[in-house]
């Protein structure tokens, strides 16, 4: 197993744009080095035997059918919540120049 080192943090800090205080930076190897001797105790299962699958259930969910729902009524209502709209269209401040 690889452990997680001061260099390794700095990268995955690097890679996930989050800045750890260095006060946590210790507490934090400490936890994710925790985190990997875990998934090391997972991986010496052996599933050989069982069948990859995504749900232990064995029934799938009922689709309902893919129908447009034609509400005329609906853009009106949606925008009677809106501050400013015109022509079933928001109006929002513009924010680009």
């Amino acid at each position: 197993m690889e452990k997680i080192d001061s260099a390794l943090l700095e990268r995955l800090q690097s890679l996930s744009m989050l800045t750890i205080s260095p006060e946590q930076k210790e507490k934090t190897i400490e936890e994710l080095n925790r985190f990997l001797e875990f998934v090391d105790i997972l991986n010496e299962l052996d599933l050989s035997s069982l069948e990859a699958t995504f749900s232990p259930i064995e029934t799938s969910a009922p689709l309902r059918k893919d129908e447009p729902h034609l509400d005329p009524t609906i853009p009106q209502k949606i925008l009677q919540h809106a501050p400013k709209s015109v022509d079933n269209f928001f109006i929002v401040p513009k924010i680009i120049e």
